[in-house]
């Protein structure tokens, strides 16, 4: 009696594993993967319920810190963003198609250096520029890691699973120093993403009790202004709270808002740009306001 109990366990529990699917979707992780002129990288891609059993192509959302996503065991600091959850809560809102989620892990020690853009570390002054020397401890490779995800991630995800590989069915979604990588691969890489999510952006770079708040001001400004163009449908979110680290966001927000109305982007349409009072700096705080993000980033196209 005791073996035929088991035995149907057994049976029972690979049955429940392609119904979870169908519910919730799966998980797969791919490591370690070589990258040129990178630290080894490391995927966590989630596929939405219905892949498996379909022939569907689906849009393509590729975010970083992807360790910090979906399992707590995984995270930092036992926390996640949730992220399939917050695609299924936006998928059963009717306005957003379900995506494939490609969670890109951070790097350890090597994040910052990974993250912060290339193009705005070049165009910083002197004392800007030591301090972000300070802080990434190496070379700043944000620009290959760009390169890695426009050229070969993307082909590889393209060519492995059912996606649709336009401009206007790729994005990409960060936080904090993400949040800047996510701002760059949607200013120098246009052509390639044409939705963006900068949740809690780093505005200050790096400690922001010892920053140079004008000359930040204007490395920022002057960023977005050389690279924005036309919105020509592409999309832009950006938000902060009010509390830690976000606390110190802002007077650098506001600057970025405002050269995207001189640049002649429509707010509601064309970006948006929202203040969460009293969230902090973390991962809890970004789960919570996740399915608004995605609600309105990833929103069907009238």
């Amino acid at each position: 009696m005791g073996r035929a109990i088991l035995m149907l366990l057994a049976v029972l529990a690979c049955l429940a594993a392609p119904l979870r699917a169908q519910q919730t979707g799966r998980l797969i992780e791919y490591q370690p993967i070589p990258a040129a002129g990178l630290p080894e990288q490391r995927l966590t891609i989630w596929l939405p319920p219905g892949y498996d059993a379909g022939n569907a192509r689906y849009p393509v959302l590729y975010m970083h810190d992807g360790h910090n996503l979906f399992e707590p065991k995984n995270s930092n600091f036992n926390k996640i963003w949730a992220a399939d959850k917050a695609m299924l809560a936006a998928v059963a809102s009717g306005s957003v198609e379900p995506h494939i989620i490609v969670g890109i892990w951070a790097p350890g020690r090597d994040r910052y250096r990974q993250y912060l853009p290339r193009s705005a570390y070049d165009a910083a002054p002197p004392a800007l520029k030591a301090q972000m020397d300070a802080a990434g401890g190496g070379q700043i490779v944000s620009d290959r890691y760009l390169a890695w995800i426009a050229g070969p991630l993307k082909t590889w995800v393209d060519t492995s699973f059912r996606t649709r590989t336009g401009r206007d069915d790729t994005a990409i979604v960060g936080s904090s120093m993400g949040g800047l990588m996510s701002c760059y691969a949607f200013l120098e890489r246009p052509e390639v993403f044409g939705r963006a999510g900068c949740v809690s952006s780093h505005w200050p770079a790096v400690d922001p009790r010892t920053t140079d708040e004008g000359a930040l001001k204007a490395m920022w400004d002057g960023w977005f202004a050389a690279r924005l163009g036309q919105p020509d449908g592409r999309r832009v979110w950006f938000d902060h709270g009010t509390a830690t680290l976000d606390a110190y966001y802002a007077p650098y927000q506001q600057v970025v808002d405002a050269r995207l109305v001189a640049a002649g982007w429509v707010k509601g349409r064309d970006w948006e740009s929202k203040v969460f009072e009293g969230a902090e700096h973390e991962e809890n705080a970004w789960a919570a306001r996740l399915p608004e993000i995605f609600g309105w980033l990833l929103a069907k196209r009238p």
